[in-house]
């Protein structure tokens, strides 16, 4: 067992990255200004959107695009059930609904083909998450899209370098949301980022993300001189600094290296788990980039003969961090009891839910960190009989 405990989703945090917040501290501009903007213009280049407006979070980004995209009260959004309460939280924050949609239980992401039944006069957007970075099947959420006069807003918080044969993901829909906290494949510590190709849009958000103010308002963080400014929208505190933006300037230098990285680690995670009695990710369709985010299992009780929480506590006792995405948004205390859904409503959604447990993946893994978790999991197998402790006793 390895003598120290290894941190799920830990950070690369790299030299330059902490000489570059050094030299904006030392600089005294340490708020919103010139960093800021060319982080967001390095992020626009990657993903090849018209605009890329940073804030403060993805949550953040998916609120405000609910917002610019006119989305009130008494209006639907269709997302899943499977992706962190951010998502659904944000249509709520609006005062509109969540319409959950089922997952394919292969893909983890919401299934396109059940979507058609739960438009209803009242639906106004789809938001897909592209889970664990494993883009959605674009071609038929745009066609919905369009076909039904909706807005496409996507929550790619771990899809930064996925892509897809009708484009790269933060060019397709009208809008998308990207996450730089610090468990992503870039990091921001916090922050996020929004992209999209419409100028009125992409201007609306640089106003609600900085208190309703003009435009004019951002002259403020220039050396151009005082500009005043109106407040012209009851808006939000929700814009990046230049210290987040100090990290993410070399955070997407790396960007190519680090999913080479990932993606080698996820094929010897691949490799030494094919003959255990878990199920590893489905393979990434064709003509797709999976940007790799999460390396999630399943641990099924009637298989491995530990239940799911019982298999993360052995780990944790080897010293070795996980995570679990997610737990189903629909099965959450709120979206149960205030907007009554029950289990039992998504299946697919609710069997993940149960099983899934994501295993150490990132760059700032050695090859010896790779190895301990191999070795944490196949000694699980080994003792488990003797694990007295979370032995279950499995229905025939």
């Amino acid at each position: 067992m390895r003598e120290d405990f290894l941190v799920f989703g830990r950070p690369q945090i790299e030299e330059d990255e902490i000489a570059e917040v050094v030299a904006t501290l030392r600089s005294g501009w340490i708020g919103t200004g010139p960093k800021t903007t060319a982080f967001e213009e390095a992020f626009r280049t990657l993903i090849g959107a018209k605009y890329a407006i940073s804030v403060g979070s993805c949550t953040a980004a998916l609120h405000l695009s609910m917002l610019v995209s006119g989305i009130k009260p008494g209006d639907e959004v269709i997302t899943t059930p499977m992706t962190f309460c951010a998502t659904a939280n944000a249509i709520t924050h609006v005062g509109a609904k969540p319409i959950f949609v089922d997952i394919n239980p292969k893909t983890l992401n919401i299934d396109p083909d059940q979507i058609e039944c739960a438009i209803t006069d009242k639906t106004r957007a789809i938001i897909p998450v592209h889970f664990a970075g494993r883009p959605c099947d674009m071609q038929k959420l745009t066609a919905l899209a369009k076909k039904h006069n909706l807005m496409l807003i996507e929550d790619a918080a771990h899809a930064i370098e996925s892509d897809t044969p009708q484009g790269k993901i933060g060019t397709i829909g009208d809008l998308t949301c990207f996450s730089f906290y610090v468990t992503k494949n870039i990091t921001t510590a916090e922050g996020g980022m929004i992209t999209t190709n419409n100028a009125e849009w992409a201007e609306k958000l640089k106003i609600y993300a900085l208190h309703g103010l003009s435009h004019d308002a951002w002259k403020r963080y220039s050396d151009s001189g005082f500009k005043h400014y109106e407040v012209q929208f009851p808006g939000f505190k929700y814009n990046m600094t230049d210290l987040q933006a100090s990290l993410g300037l070399h955070q997407i230098k790396r960007v190519d290296k680090n999913l080479k990285r990932r993606e080698s680690i996820w094929r010897r995670y691949d490799e030494a788990f094919q003959n255990l009695p878990i199920k590893i990710p489905a393979p990434t369709s064709a003509n797709t980039i999976h940007a790799r985010h999460l390396y999630t299992i399943l641990i099924d009780v009637k298989e491995t003969k530990l239940e799911r929480d019982a298999f993360q506590h052995e780990l944790f006792k080897r010293n070795i961090g996980t995570g679990i995405h997610y737990t189903s948004v629909h099965l959450q205390p709120y979206y149960r009891d205030v907007l009554n859904y029950q289990p039992g409503q998504f299946p697919a959604a609710e069997y993940i839910s149960d099983r899934t447990l994501s295993l150490p993946l990132g760059p700032s893994m050695n090859d010896q960190d790779v190895e301990d978790v191999i070795e944490a999991v196949h000694d699980i197998f080994k003792t488990r009989a003797s694990v007295n402790s979370v032995q279950v006793e499995i229905e025939t």
